[in-house]
Parts: C-alpha cells; sequence; structure tokens
C-alpha cells in the first residue's frame, strides 16, 4: 500500500514507522527540513520538504498512485485542505485527517466531512479521543489500560501483578476451570521488557503485565480477581482547563454527579471561560506546580490528580508534588516517549500516551481485511484488534482444537448477537462474529489475511 503522511512531528514519525515496518510504501511531507531529514535517515520512508496541501507537493509525493493520505499536521486547516487536494486532484481513496478544534466536530456540522463538502473519511480528534481514554482510566483504577470493543461489550484490560495477586503461580487452565463463569481470557504478558502470547499451561509472576480481554460486565470481577480493587475516585483535580481537561470535566459532571471536580489553569481567560461552562466544578486560576494552588484545591483529601496541560514537565511534576501532598494516585498526560519510565520511577501510577491512542486510530483504517478497530500496545509491539468473520474466513465452522493458529496471536473473545463468548476447544467461529485478538507485530498481517474477502490463504 502506498501511503502519504503530512507531518513529520511525533505523531507523523509514530505512524510512518508502524507502516514502514509492514513494508508499505510510505511518504512524508513536511515544512521542516530536519524534522525530514531525521525521519528519512531512521526509517525506510521518502521525506519531501513541502506544504501538504500544496498540489505540487502532493504530486511529487506520488500523490497519482497513493492508497492513503494521512494529514497529522499541528494545523486543521491544512490537513483538511491536504485532503481535499487529494481527493480533488488525485483521487486517492482513503483520507484521514486529524482535526484537533472542536468547533469542526460539533454534531450540527455533522456533514461537513463528506464526499460532497470536505471529502475526509475519518476526522480524528486527538484531544477527544485521550479525554475518552482518561476516563476509561477513571472507570477502572486498577487497570494500567484500558481499551473497549464490539460496541463496549469487550474490554482488553492491562492489569499489573502485584505481591498481593491472587492469581499468580497458578496456570492458566486452572483459573478457566475455578472461575468457568468469568468471560475473561489472558491473552499475553508483559515481563522483563519483553511481549510474548501465552496459554493455557503458562503462570503468571509477580510484577507481570498481563493483557486480559473480558466482557466489560465482567471487568471489576476480573480486576479483583487479580487483587485490585481500588475505589472509584470521588474527588478529583485537574491540572489543565484546555479541550482535554473540558472533555473530561464535563462528561464526569454528567455521567458521575457525584464526583467532586476542581480544576486548576493557568490562563485566566480560559480558566474563567471553562467555569462559566460547569455547572459544578470549580476551577481554580494559577499554576498546578504552586503548593499553595494545590493546597487551595484541597489535594491532601484527593483520590486522583489528572494533569493534562500541554506541557510534559509540568504534568508530571505536579502529579508528583500532588502524590507529596497527600493525594491518593496520579495520573499524567505525557507526550514524550522517554518519560514513561520517568514517571514509573517518581511513584506516579498511570500516564496516557496521546500518541498510542492516535496512532491506533490510524492503524485502525490502515489494516487491511474486516477490521473494526486496532488498538497498539507497548510502543507498537502488539495490537489488540477486533476483526469481522467472513463466511471465507478459514477460522469460521472448525472448532478451536483443530485450527491451526498462526504464532504470535490468541483469540481473547467473540462478540455474537449481542452475547459475549470465552473461546474454548469447542468453540466455533461463526460468520459475522466480530473476533477480538491480541496479536504480537509479527502476526499482525496473518490477522489481516484471515479476515479478507479472498479464501486463499492456509
Amino acid at each position: 500500500m502506498k501511503v502519504i503522511i503530512c507531518g513529520a512531528g511525533q505523531v507523523g514519525y509514530g505512524i510512518a514507522e508502524r507502516l514502514s515496518l509492514e513494508d508499505n510504501d510510505v511518504s512524508v511531507i513536511d515544512t521542516s527540513a530536519s524534522l525530514v531529514a531525521h525521519i528519512t535517515e531512521t526509517l525506510d520512508v521518502r521525506g519531501y520538504v513541502g506544504h501538504g496541501a500544496h498540489p505540487d507537493v502532493l504530486a511529487r509525493a506520488g500523490a497519482d498512485q497513493a492508497d492513503m493520505i494521512i494529514a497529522v499536521t499541528l494545523y486543521d486547516e491544512i490537513n483538511m485542505i491536504a485532503c481535499q487536494v487529494a481527493h480533488s486532484l488525485f483521487n486517492v481513496p482513503t483520507r484521514i485527517a486529524r482535526i484537533r478544534s472542536q468547533n469542526y466536530l460539533r454534531p450540527e456540522y455533522s456533514d461537513l466531512f463528506s464526499r460532497d463538502n470536505l471529502p475526509i473519511d475519518v476526522a480524528i480528534s486527538p484531544e477527544i479521543e485521550v479525554g475518552k481514554m482518561v476516563l476509561r482510566r477513571i472507570s477502572f483504577p486498577g487497570a494500567t489500560d484500558i481499551v473497549r470493543f464490539a460496541d463496549d461489550n469487550v474490554a482488553m484490560l492491562a492489569i499489573e501483578c502485584m505481591e498481593d495477586c491472587p492469581v499468580v503461580d497458578t496456570p492458566l487452565q486452572q483459573l478457566s476451570e475455578l472461575f468457568p463463569d468469568l468471560m475473561a481470557t489472558v491473552t499475553a504478558v508483559y515481563r522483563n521488557g519483553k511481549l510474548r502470547i501465552v496459554n493455557s499451561r503458562d503462570q503468571l509472576s509477580v510484577g507481570d503485565l498481563a493483557y486480559v480481554i473480558c466482557q466489560r460486565d465482567h471487568a471489576r470481577r476480573t480486576l479483583g480477581l487479580f487483587g485490585h480493587e481500588e475505589q472509584e475516585a470521588g474527588r478529583i483535580v485537574i491540572a489543565g482547563g484546555g479541550n482535554i481537561g473540558y472533555y473530561v470535566a464535563r462528561t464526569i459532571e454528567e455521567m458521575q454527579p457525584k464526583t467532586r471536580i476542581k480544576i486548576i489553569e493557568s490562563d485566566r481567560e480560559r480558566a474563567i471561560s471553562v467555569s462559566e461552562q460547569l455547572r459544578m466544578g470549580i476551577v481554580l486560576h494559577g499554576s498546578a506546580l504552586d503548593q499553595n494552588i494545590l493546597q487551595q484545591a484541597d489535594i491532601e483529601n484527593a483520590d486522583l490528580i489528572v494533569t493534562l496541560t500541554n506541557n510534559d514537565q509540568t504534568n508530571i511534576l505536579s502529579a508528583a508534588m500532588a502524590k507529596r501532598l497527600g493525594c491518593k494516585s496520579g495520573m499524567v498526560l505525557i507526550n514524550n516517549p522517554s518519560f514513561h519510565d520517568l514517571a514509573g520511577s517518581i511513584g506516579i501510577d498511570a500516564y496516557i500516551n496521546p500518541r498510542a491512542v492516535t496512532i491506533s486510530r490510524v492503524l485502525q483504517h490502515a489494516r487491511k481485511g474486516r477490521i473494526r478497530a486496532v488498538y497498539a500496545v507497548q510502543k507498537g509491539m502488539a495490537e489488540v484488534i477486533e476483526a469481522e468473520a467472513l463466511e471465507t474466513s478459514p477460522l469460521v465452522g472448525r472448532p478451536f482444537r483443530e485450527l491451526e493458529l498462526p504464532a504470535g496471536l490468541r483469540i481473547g473473545a467473540i462478540y455474537r448477537d449481542g452475547t459475549v463468548i470465552r473461546p474454548n476447544g469447542d468453540t466455533k467461529i461463526k460468520a459475522k462474529d466480530r473476533v477480538v485478538i491480541f496479536a504480537t507485530a509479527g502476526a499482525v498481517k496473518d490477522v489481516e489475511q484471515m479476515f479478507r474477502v479472498s479464501i486463499q490463504y492456509f
């Protein structure tokens, strides 16, 4: 597949890295010569210095032969025009744009991104995607990561096995026998820097990060089985009243009206604007790095601080300071991957990687076959994929024990007619089933092949 990426920043680089490793023909456009030089020196991609919305630049990048354009520059208008030009002049089939301004995404303008207006197939809002991730993590405090699939009926939980974890040193098959009605499957484990698929004979160890796919309604019970019974936060302090912070606060007010919300915002005008739009939330004007402001927010009695400013250092340090002042838990937004390990070493409980969230949304549309959702984990070491089974799929109609599945993947759940099924040896996949799979990076192509229309696979 030939792909053009407009924007060589962190998100553009991450997308180019993933797609180029999968033998796609990738071209990257950016106005920064240094960014283009960096990406071409480190990745197997072509680089072009220029404006991503200019026809001559797109032509040089091979837009007349491109299968997809992904516009992820810092500017919404450039991303939108790049997609328009790619459609109107070069007839690029698939057009994806990152749209950050919420004004473009309001419900009353839902027809804006259509073939007759602005021909954008997928408009990705990083702020909304990250906001949804933050809300999921708040709802399930025992999980270090959580993503939903199959119309929110299936969840993938990343669960850390602590010293008091009841299920360590127990064969996974035995857990299935002890809890036959629990719709949950351990699919993979991250241990000592390596990620691997597990089988029924494997055991979990202290320090493991287990990836579990389960029925959403069984998520809390699954966390409890792993010894995580943390209570949902009742008092939350949010550092940063930008698009993400406001979205999180407003949604909590609507969905959990008993939760007490306080926001710290450094820009006075923005603080006033947010305070006027919230019904119950209290907005404080000041810096989250100011101990006095944190104390005014009653941080010592808070269950959780969520730091969502646009500065990684501010997010990390303010969360660390809040915990030192008595806040029970901290969740941090971190853009720079090099800070991820630092966050854990200074006691930060969880972090959100906005780049990973955006890249996962893009990969969903870059995948071949009937792929409905994709979420990348551990910096691209693996993906959780939701795919729809077709009549021609080699998985359909045969019991699991007879399937010769490629190495590097494990099926975690099947969603059929509103019901979640935990697979066992007798399970048979039917056409139109939605299958949630954990696949290592090397097995992603196998998953694509199994869910393509063609019958030519095994």
